[in-house]
């Protein structure tokens, strides 16, 4: 993919950049919160400095890999900055992999050095250790670093993250995503959701997958404070929004599942909350009105993205009465919906949707095939992903390009299916798949979680099914489970429903 620069004066964009503006206009502010530990942007700003300094001294070169793998926690937007201050690539592993995954990121990353809170999944250059004793540990680290700013030069176009993606269906690729692509992003975010100066933000969803650390870094980049949950848990995000009046929240479709299903809502005050925005699958209509009667003071924006193409589209509170659509295409977006002949579709009209924007990756690591396989010539790319189109322009998430079921000849969408069992009382969450079948070729097979306390007669569930939909999508078995497998970023991982 070729890469046009479109602002050639003043400074590049820099994911460094926020910090350094606002710890010289507002240094005294808290740009992070960490249980009974914050950090100001004066003390942000300097302990990223030295931690710059400390990897460029350890023989790291401006473009070398840095592995972080961290949950949510006061270090991390350091680490993001530090990197950036020395034009380092950071790479973010999960902290739920196995040690075969991470040493998979490991070895195709290149990386050369590893901050963690744990010991790195084979040999490694420079290992950094959070709350370690060790000589090399991270404190250690800071505290023998100068306090300077190296300000490596930059071009805003160099990569600045090297993201891997889920593997819901193979190997993960590594996505690259340039300073310009990410800062802009937060940027946008922080004017769409409310993320920036006086504004007090929940990072929620780990720092570690790509939409997680755009939300959750955004605040400072754009002024504000980011208070950190470290783990989820629907009461601890409750109690901490009311302990420090947080305004502003990144979910999941999940988080809200399991908020409804706490019952703990009502022993705090969420009132401060005036604006929840979601992503990795659309919110069930269900879900979505039970979202905005439990938080009535909150606007509630439904976004549309990957890692790869970033924020793609956004419904915004206003739209809210467009069940099912993820609203309208984002900031500097155009988007193109096309049939597979690669032919515009109109309203109405099924097709695969592209789009482009400032915001696309740079490519895949080591992978010219996948990229150009998902990249047009002039600058579009896609993400797989099936959509239909309203004579408005809002926009509807049909289902996923390599989900698609195809039961005798009928292409038969997942999506429309997980709908109609979402609307059967006691359901919490719900899967679709393809199954192999002799006769069929594919045949649709539901996978449902109950709300707790409550019991599923799948027999009626499926004749609620039969009422609603065209006999080839009606599922032809129902399995209940206690959850459903999903991957960081709240995505159902269906290739291990299929492999059960």
């Amino acid at each position: 993919m070729s890469v046009v620069t479109l602002f050639r004066g003043g400074a590049p964009l820099s994911m460094a950049g926020g910090v350094r503006e606002f710890a010289a206009s507002t240094p005294n502010t808290l740009a992070v919160i960490d249980g009974d530990r914050s950090l100001t942007y004066r003390a942000l700003d300097d302990r990223a400095s030295r931690l710059a300094q400390a990897l460029l001294a350890r023989g790291l070169r401006p473009g070398d890999r840095v592995a972080v793998r961290l949950g949510n926690r006061l270090e991390f937007p350091e680490v993001i900055a530090a990197a950036a201050k020395a034009g380092l690539v950071l790479v973010p592993i999960g902290t739920r992999l196995t040690d075969a995954e991470e040493s998979y990121i490991m070895e195709h990353s290149g990386a050369r050095a590893h901050i963690s809170d744990g010991e790195p999944s084979g040999p490694v250059e420079t290992v950094l250790r959070i709350d370690s004793n060790g000589a090399a540990s991270y404190e250690k680290a800071l505290e023998s670093a100068q306090a300077t700013d190296p300000m490596v030069a930059i071009d805003e176009n160099d990569a600045c993250c090297l993201y891997y993606t889920s593997g819901t269906t193979g190997k993960p690729k590594g996505v690259l995503s340039s300073h310009r692509a990410r800062t802009l992003m937060c940027y946008l975010s922080a004017m769409e959701w409310g993320l920036g100066a006086r504004r007090v933000s929940l990072a929620v969803a780990p720092m570690y997958h790509g939409a997680g650390m755009v939300f959750d870094y955004a605040p400072v980049v754009a002024g504000g404070t980011v208070v950190m949950l470290p783990k989820w848990d629907p009461e601890h995000m409750l109690a901490l929004a009311e302990k420090h009046r947080a305004q502003s929240a990144f979910l999941v479709p999940t988080h809200a599942q399991t908020l409804r299903a706490s019952g703990a809502l009502g022993r705090y005050d969420a009132s401060s909350l005036d604006t929840l925005y979601f992503n990795a699958a659309a919110l069930p209509a269900v879900l979505k009105d039970w979202v905005m009667e439990a938080f009535p003071h909150a606007g509630v924006h439904e976004l549309y993205g990957s890692t790869e193409a970033g924020v793609v589209t956004n419904c915004r509170p206003a739209d809210a009465d467009r069940a099912g659509s993820v609203g309208l295409p984002w900031y500097m977006t155009e988007v193109r919906v096309v049939d597979g002949a690669g032919d515009p579709v109109g309203p109405g009209e099924r097709g695969e949707l592209f789009s482009r924007s400032p915001f696309l990756m740079n490519g895949y690591l080591r992978d010219t095939a996948a990229t150009d396989g998902c990249t047009t010539p002039d600058g579009f790319l896609t993400s797989g992903d099936i959509v239909v189109r309203d004579e408005d322009g809002f926009i509807y998430i049909v289902d996923r390009k390599k989900d698609m079921i195809i039961s005798g000849g009928i292409n038969i969408a997942p999506r429309e299916v997980e709908d109609v069992i979402a609307t059967f009382p006691g359901v919490a969450d719900c899967a679709v798949v393809g199954l192999p079948d002799e006769q069929w070729g594919e045949r649709v097979a539901a996978y449902v979680v109950a709300l707790p306390g409550t019991s599923i007669d799948t027999g009626a569930l499926e004749t609620h099914c039969r009422d609603r939909l065209s006999g080839p999508k009606v599922p032809r078995s129902i399995e209940l489970l206690p959850a459903l497998p999903r991957n960081a970023a709240g995505k159902v991982l269906k290739r291990e429903l299929r492999d059960r």
